[in-house]
């Protein structure tokens, strides 16, 4: 890859935004505001880009930056980059290899001038990467030059801060979010369930649609890793992510799977994809005598059966498939012979549905067929196991991946029919149908098609309770109900009023601006867990950021909507992260009431002046919002009744649910049988 004199980098309005701490909207503000703001030097009318040097120094004059923190200025210098953010990845990729690998070198390397390091670092590159990725290697062109070697410098020192391994990871996973439209991704979660099902003991795996390498990444312990990928630049950065993830062998090709499968003569113990879905051009017409298709030729609408033998056929015998399929491939009329000589030769061993919201795309409840390679004089098994988890755990958010409850409860059923070729039946939800039942003219593998439903509501009893709760929740909500409201007098419309930015600049409060992304396992607070008023059901997307964890009193604003919603963290919502969309304000007990906060904070009108509209959503500014200055005696006051009104609110949401939840029981059971009209 050719070097170029690199210009100096640019940030976008809302990069400007990150860098200040504050919201877009307050950059809008400036640039309305101060005329030496500075001018655009890129992008659009719409969407400016402005130097970061000079961003960086008016900042710095208005007192709003102290210091551009070093994963900034790293990120920027990946942006700006004039080959492309990819190719930057690649090299810093390169660099953070040798940075883990070869650090006595390293530190050698750095030593010398930025010409004299170019030279010296590409043959320890060449070594570095022949030895952790192969020979015939996707990044054998990769040559960096002079003036390259600033930013691997800053990789190196972010490596110091970070680790080799997080720092590629942090900026990865801000490229990934900066082009959210040019990536399938499947979530850290889901690629952990699949990985669990290919069995502990993996030490070879391939994954033929690699993409950014997240379902290999979550395989512990493999030696030897092959990917594939038609893209050299996903196949790029995968080798580098899975190479600085771990200490095995990294295989990486860039190549079509179907058509030029680099790993033809390798048998491995387990094969994890998230294949494309739905494509017509997969090479019907030019691989239709090709020995993979063992279990029929698929035809051109089954792209997906098509993928799943490419993995059977690249298993060691009693190897496993794992693979994420959308659900048609279950039931379509073209697929059904496949599907038919999957189950008699005992191929396929599962078929799981997820909740939807699993992985793209989120609106529908994907699938997980779990296959294996029988030997040749092997009994095939005799049933199929099916699960419907589809309704689980009220399906993850969109985009946070699988639940942890759903992915448990799958693997326990797995590992239980691993073993012993039975499960105890859950009805609804899991049990070994036996293959003969399936053989029919559709062999429709659905398995919802296949799991009798629960009794309605869980049977009369379980409505019964549902019935007694729902008495107590309501007479809960009338002891609840507000006495009827006392006008205020005039004077009280003349309080003197202070904005959530003025109570942040005066140390009264703490912004945070929620991500849902960071190092450990926490769970995530989604939007809709605080429109709903539940507990935390996303899950957590790794970075090498530390979250912020909610503590009790905190307040939880959506920002986008235009709904007046603000809630308090009690004990039960503490400890989780604040997912994307929300804005987490952490008041000083001695400054405010988080009760008196929330409450002003869900004005109809106090939202209407700190709202902006865009084409598509309503977004709001939180730190334009206004509450009354008043003394903690006062605040506490109106706190105690913001709090009556919170809880009565809840009363009705949870009465909502439950009524819900027994007339739809009701009708079930009377169009079932299991309930009677008397």
């Amino acid at each position: 890859m050719s070097e170029q004199s690199a210009p100096g980098a640019e940030v976008t309005a809302a990069e400007v935004a990150r860098l200040a701490g504050v919201g877009r909207a307050a950059v809008s503000n400036w640039r309305r505001r101060h005329a030496d703001f500075p001018k655009p030097v890129g992008g659009t009318e719409t969407s400016p880009s402005f130097a970061l040097a000079e961003v960086e120094h008016w900042l710095r004059a208005q007192g709003k930056l102290a210091e551009v923190p070093l994963r900034e200025r790293v990120w920027q210098q990946i942006a700006a980059h004039p080959g492309g953010p990819v190719t930057a990845l690649v090299k810093a990729g390169c660099a953070l290899l040798v940075v883990r690998d070869r650090p006595a070198d390293w530190l050698e390397l750095t030593a010398v001038s930025d010409e004299r390091m170019a030279a010296l670092l590409r043959p320890v590159l060449d070594q570095v990467l022949v030895a952790r990725l192969g020979p015939g290697h996707p990044l054998e062109a990769i040559r960096p030059g002079p003036t390259t070697m600033p930013l691997l410098r800053a990789a190196a020192e972010l490596a110091a801060e970070l680790g080799a391994r997080k720092a590629f990871e942090f900026l990865l996973g801000r490229h990934l979010d900066a082009n959210p439209r040019q990536y399938t991704l499947t979530p850290d979660s889901l690629a952990r369930l699949m990985a669990a099902l290919a069995g502990p003991g993996v030490r070879t795996a391939l994954d033929p649609a690699c993409g950014t390498g997240t379902l290999l990444r979550a395989l512990p312990g493999a030696t030897v890793l092959h990917a594939q990928d038609s893209s050299p630049e996903l196949a790029a950065l995968t080798a580098l992510r899975l190479a600085l993830n771990g200490s095995g062998l990294v295989r990486a090709a860039a190549a079509d799977s179907l058509r030029a499968d680099a790993f033809a003569q390798d048998a491995v113990d387990a094969v994890l994809c998230h294949p494309p879905f739905n494509e017509r051009n997969w090479g019907h017409e030019e691989l239709a005598y090709d020995p993979r298709w063992e279990y029929g030729f698929p035809a051109r609408t089954e792209s997906e059966l098509a993928w799943i033998q490419h993995a059977l056929a690249r298993l060691r015998e009693g190897g496993t498939a794992v693979l994420l399929m959308p659900p048609a491939v279950a039931a379509r009329r073209s697929g059904r012979r496949i599907r038919a000589d999957l189950l008699r030769r005992g191929a396929l061993r599962a078929v799981i549905a997820l909740p939807a919201g699993s992985a793209p795309p989120y609106g529908i409840p994907l699938h997980l067929w779990v296959l294996r390679r029988p030997a040749p004089q092997a009994v095939p098994p005799q049933g199929l196991l099916l699960i419907d988890s589809s309704a689980g755990a009220a399906g993850p958010a969109a985009g946070t991946g699988q639940s942890a409850s759903v992915a448990d409860e799958v693997e326990a059923a797995w590992t239980a029919y691993d073993r012993t070729g039975s499960v105890e039946e859950v009805q609804g939800v899991s049990r070994v149908v036996p293959v003969i039942e399936l053989l029919d003219d559709d062999v429709d593998l659905t398995p919802a098609r296949h799991l009798p439903p629960p009794a309605a509501g869980g049977g009369p009893a379980a409505l019964g309770a549902v019935r007694e709760r729902l008495d107590e929740t309501l007479a809960r909500a009338a002891r609840f109900t507000p006495p009827a409201p006392v006008p205020a007098p005039e004077a009280a419309s003349l309080l003197s009023l202070t904005t959530i930015g003025e109570l942040a600049r005066a140390g009264a409060l703490v912004l945070h601006t929620g991500t849902g992304s960071g190092t450990g396992a926490a769970p995530v607070l989604t939007e809709q867990d605080v429109y709903a008023g539940t507990g935390p059901s996303g899950t957590l997307a790794a970075t090498a950021d530390e979250p912020v964890l909610t503590t009790p009193g905190d307040v939880l604003v959506p920002v986008v909507g235009g709904a007046t919603v603000a809630r308090v963290v009690d004990a039960a919502t503490a400890g989780a992260v604040p997912g994307r969309g929300l804005q987490l304000l952490r008041p000083d007990p001695a400054a405010l009431d988080p009760w008196f906060l929330a409450g002003f904070l869900r004005g109809t009108a106090n939202n209407r002046r700190a709202s902006s509209h865009a084409s598509t959503a309503t977004r709001l500014d939180v730190r334009r919002l206004q509450v009354p200055r008043l003394p903690p005696a006062e605040q506490q006051r109106y706190g105690a009744r913001f709090r009556a009104l919170a809880e009565f609110e809840d009363a009705l949401r949870l009465a909502g649910r439950l009524g819900e939840q027994l007339v739809q029981g009701l009708y079930d059971g009377l169009s079932d049988g299991t309930v009677t009209p008397d």
